[in-house]
């Protein structure tokens, strides 16, 4: 494996183990007012006046069930890269596949950021499409995730380099 796919796959790892530590933790908008209140896609938490956090599965809307299936669908493009990429030691043919499932990941990642923070206008947080009101603020999953997409993006660069003609 040369260094351009070495460093492409060690990318795409990273950015694969960042959006899924970012779905498990309940972290995405943040509150503290009233209590500790934490919503998250999978999972969120609360705990009122200092009592025990209970955590429960939220119903989500729309737009945040849409931008987690784009985020799943997104993991699951970034590990066939990987895949495809370690793979690629012994038949150079699929680098080019997982550049392809590379950048489908990099689209639906895009397009999960563009569709989340349409859904903060839950009657929860009270906000407005991409507006959350003062007493909200995103978390660490939310800033896992675009550090992910980020990530993710360079990746596809460092892929492109690969899969260029070499004269």
């Amino acid at each position: 494996m040369d260094k351009l796919t070495l460093i492409s796959t060690a990318l795409f790892l990273t950015a694969d183990i960042l959006a899924i530590v970012s779905l498990i933790l309940p972290d995405w908008i943040v509150s503290e007012v009233g209590g500790d209140t934490r919503f998250g896609l999978l999972r969120s938490c609360l705990a009122i006046y200092g009592r025990d956090s209970h955590c429960f599965t939220p119903k989500l809307h729309t737009e945040w069930t849409l931008a987690l299936i784009c985020i799943v669908g997104g993991c699951v493009c970034v590990t066939t890269t990987v895949v495809l990429f370690v793979i690629s030691n012994w038949n150079q043919s699929v680098i080019s596949s997982a550049r392809w499932f590379g950048f489908a990941a990099m689209v639906q990642y895009c397009l999960a950021a563009v569709i989340f923070p349409m859904g903060f206008t839950v009657d929860a947080i009270g906000g407005q499409p991409y507006q959350l009101p003062s007493s909200h603020q995103v978390g660490i999953s939310y800033i896992f995730f675009v550090l992910s997409l980020w990530i993710t993006v360079i990746s596809e660069l460092f892929a492109g380099k690969v899969c260029m003609p070499h004269f």
